[in-house]
């Protein structure tokens, strides 16, 4: 993973709830911890990992989430910027369709939603450990959890230059 050979990233967490093995797999194969979920919303699973993890700084990606190769060199400049200014930011990643992905109605809609409405949660979220507990994290039992986070954000989200596809 290039983020932990730039000193980046210093720990992965994969949490999974459905119980059939291959997350598990993936985790141990790639040298990441495996959070073994137990819960029925997408908002508890990533609580329990905020939980867990021990970094000053959080970023959570959807599975396939696919990365511009500028990322590490931007985000490393991001919490520079932020812990020098004393402002709370966090950032989410511009989003890419994928050249694989069938042009469709539905990608066209989606596409004017994120113009409108701003980020979805599948553009992942860059945010310190501190601004998001002072938030409350992602609320365990709500419904839409990343989108309420995200509005929670409100002007403190800055919209990174660096590309995310989710491929999954």
């Amino acid at each position: 993973m290039p983020g932990a050979a730039a000193g980046l990233i210093k720990e992965v967490l994969l949490v999974d709830g459905t119980h059939n093995g291959v997350i598990e797999r993936v985790a141990d194969v790639a040298g990441c911890r495996f959070i073994d979920f137990e819960g029925s919303s997408s908002g508890a699973a990533l609580a329990a990992g905020a939980r867990q993890a021990r970094s000053p700084w959080l970023m959570f990606l959807h599975a396939g989430a696919v990365l511009d190769t500028g990322w590490i060199d931007e985000t490393t400049q991001f919490i520079q910027t932020v812990a020098a200014g004393g402002r709370e930011r966090a950032a989410v990643f511009r989003y890419a369709r994928s050249p694989y992905a069938d042009t469709s109605v539905g990608e066209v809609f989606s596409f004017l939603a994120r113009t409108v409405l701003g980020p979805r949660s599948d553009q992942g979220l860059l945010i310190a450990r501190e601004h998001y507990d002072r938030l409350g994290g992602y609320p365990a039992q709500a419904r839409h959890a990343e989108a309420r986070l995200l509005r929670r954000l409100g002007r403190s989200r800055t919209l990174l230059r660096s590309k995310i596809v989710t491929v999954a």
